[in-house]
This record gives C-alpha cells, sequence and structure tokens, in this order.
C-alpha cells in the first residue's frame, strides 16, 4: 500500500512532491536541501554546513517513516561542484559507519534555492 510521509521536523515540500513516500516495506525520500524546517532560510553557505543540514533533515524523514539510517539501500548526492566531494563524503561517512548503502555522486549545473548539495535516498522499514 502507498502512504506518504510528512513531517515537521523537516522542511515542507516546496513544490508538487512528498518529503517521501512509502510503499509496503520500502521508503522512497525526495531530496533533501539544506533548509531550516522552521523558517525554511538555507543553512550554511559553505558546502559542509549545508550537507550537515541535509543530512539532519534526511534523517527525520526516515524517522518519520518509521525507517533509519540504518536500513537505507540507496543514495543519490547531487553537488554543483565536485570539489566539494571529499568534504561531503567525510560527513555522509558519520552516518554510514557499518554496511554503507549503495550511491552514486554527480555533478549538476544547478540546484533549487541555489544550494550547494542535494540528497536523496530509498530504504526500508520494518513495522
Amino acid at each position: 500500500m502507498k502512504k506518504t510521509i510528512s513531517t515537521d521536523k523537516a522542511p515542507a515540500a516546496i513544490g508538487p512532491y512528498s518529503q517521501a513516500v512509502s510503499f509496503n516495506d520500502l521508503v522512497f525520500c525526495s531530496g533533501q536541501i539544506p533548509l531550516d524546517p522552521v523558517s525554511g532560510d538555507i543553512v550554511g553557505e559553505d558546502t559542509a554546513s549545508q550537507m550537515k543540514q541535509v543530512m539532519k533533515n534526511l534523517g527525520a524523514v526516515l524517522d518519520a517513516s518509521g525507517s533509519g539510517w540504518d536500513k537505507v539501500l540507496k543514495c543519490t548526492i547531487y553537488l554543483v561542484d565536485m570539489a566539494d566531494f571529499t568534504v561531503v563524503n567525510e560527513i555522509y561517512a558519520e552516518y554510514f559507519t557499518e554496511n554503507p548503502p549503495a550511491r552514486e555522486a554527480v555533478a549538476v549545473r544547478t540546484l533549487p534555492r541555489n544550494v550547494r548539495v542535494e540528497v536523496s535516498c530509498f530504504a526500508f522499514r520494518q513495522d
């Protein structure tokens, strides 16, 4: 059964999409950018600060879905500058200390609100 996931602990969608959608035991999380969930303002100017907020937002969506970092199967990281790959990788690694998920990191020309990084994922959950 398909179910829409929403939490006020992560930024509200800024377009016609859901923060996440679950289908049976799978959870598909939309890309998160570094927005403050309350104010909607961009958090941080540098990539490291932005990545930390992105992961905080994504974690809140995973929690709301009944999943968590240990249940993530795949992530996609979008970067506006591949020179930021190392710093993003260091922060990302803090969330996946054992059995990391599959992943790709791609450079893009621009991201919503001109942020520097966006991360999406899919995971499983157990009721």
